[in-house]
């Protein structure tokens, strides 16, 4: 075999294999991290497609784990304009940051599911003390009454979002 046709494979074989070493010491970073269970917060690192997007969200109660990208600007105007069938992920920052409570969102395959999630942050009123909620039910009761515990913001960011796992 001659030195171009062993080159060609050399370099072949390092593309190939950099990405596998990079996901390789994502999981270990991630292996040697503080849970974002037992912290109460989360922290996304680099691009959130694929795997890095994943997070755990509570519905209904249950821990399940989610998988978020971010739709551009002009996409998310048009669908919050059209698409009355969004579902709503409820966060208490942007999902671009780290994250104070675990997100909760409205529905789950089989529940009304769309993939499509329109972002609404969870801002506490004064004279309360933030807290993780466990339910989009919850939320709305907190919202509600003459003093409520929180503020609903809609925002113009909408997620591709896939239910991809309940969270042991």
């Amino acid at each position: 075999m001659d030195i171009r046709m062993k080159s060609a494979r050399a370099v072949l074989a390092f593309g190939l294999l950099s990405p596998l070493w990079s996901a390789c010491q994502h999981e270990s970073e991630a292996a040697t991290a503080p849970s974002a269970v037992s912290t109460g917060v989360l922290a996304a690192k680099g691009s959130l497609n694929g795997a890095a997007g994943q997070m755990p969200a509570y519905y209904d109660g249950q821990l399940f784990t989610v998988n978020m990208k971010e739709q551009p600007e002009a996409a998310s105007a048009a669908i919050i304009a059209k698409n009355q069938g969004l579902n709503e992920i409820y966060t208490t920052r942007d999902l671009d940051d780290e994250q104070e409570f675990f997100p909760v969102i409205d529905a789950i395959q089989g529940d009304g599911f769309n993939p499509l999630w329109h972002q609404i942050l969870i801002v506490f009123n004064a004279g309360f003390t933030p807290r993780q909620f466990f339910s989009d039910e919850e939320i709305d009761a907190a919202a509600a009454g003459p003093h409520p515990e929180i503020t609903l913001v809609e925002t113009d960011e909408v997620y591709r979002c896939s239910v991809v796992g309940t969270k042991k």
